[in-house]
């Protein structure tokens, strides 16, 4: 059950958007803001730990650069769906694969380091839930065709429980899950601290925004 927990949180985010169509992205802002504070806390309470007790720390840190350059460029493709800001918009009725296959391929990362032994799906589940929001956003307000976006949005909620089968059932990948792991780290570690930065709009004091990235440090700590 908790492998498919983020097909869930895809799933609800597009509903909800469809259903209530939300002009204003304010309270999205601060829950980006909480998800990213919340995931990089759970990163390194949870699995950093984790990945230097189980290998080299010079290996260890090699993919997890690795894992940062990765999400770069990703995101060179994808213009920042990752962490909650499409940049750009659909001018076409035609399925975006190029958008599509830059965030499987960061869904099925994130996948890989859930397990059962540790508390990282919390953080990827409430990455998840504004990510999605504002990608089902974004889709409904393209000119794709309603089918594109929902074959869209179900294929993309199944990328994350994917890369956790993928962990667990592949004898190949789970030779090399500390590896695999330290790769994710630098992907959380890469979006968790854009969604930071870009949080704080014009680099000024806003009192809401910390409040909501301490009591994500908080919550992670505690959990």
């Amino acid at each position: 059950m908790i492998y498919i927990l983020p097909v869930f949180a895809v799933l609800i985010s597009f509903v909800f958007v469809y259903l209530t169509k939300p002009k204003s992205q304010k309270s999205i802002k601060l829950l980006l803001a909480f998800s990213g504070a919340f995931l990089l806390a759970l990163t390194c309470f949870e699995l950093l730990p984790e990945v230097y007790q189980s290998s080299k720390p010079k290996t260890v840190s090699f993919f997890i650069l690795s894992g940062i350059l990765l999400q770069i460029i990703l995101e060179s493709f994808s213009k920042g769906a990752e962490h909650g800001h499409l940049h750009h918009r659909s001018k076409n009725n035609s399925f975006p694969l190029i958008l599509f296959l830059s965030l499987a391929i960061h869904a099925l990362v994130e996948g890989l380091p859930i397990s059962g032994e540790n508390n990282i799906i919390y953080g990827i589940l409430i990455h998840k839930l504004p990510v999605a929001t504002v990608l089902s956003i974004f889709l409904l307000n393209s000119n794709l065709k309603i089918g594109y976006t929902l074959l869209f949005i179900s294929l993309f909620a199944f990328m994350t429980p994917l890369g956790s089968l993928l962990a667990t059932e592949s004898s190949f990948i789970a030779f090399y899950s500390i590896e695999l792991s330290a790769l994710a780290i630098g992907v959380f570690f890469h979006i968790s601290t854009v969604v930071l930065f870009e949080s704080a709009q014009g680099h000024s004091f806003n009192l809401q925004k910390l409040i909501v990235i301490l009591i994500g440090f908080g919550l992670a700590y505690f959990i």
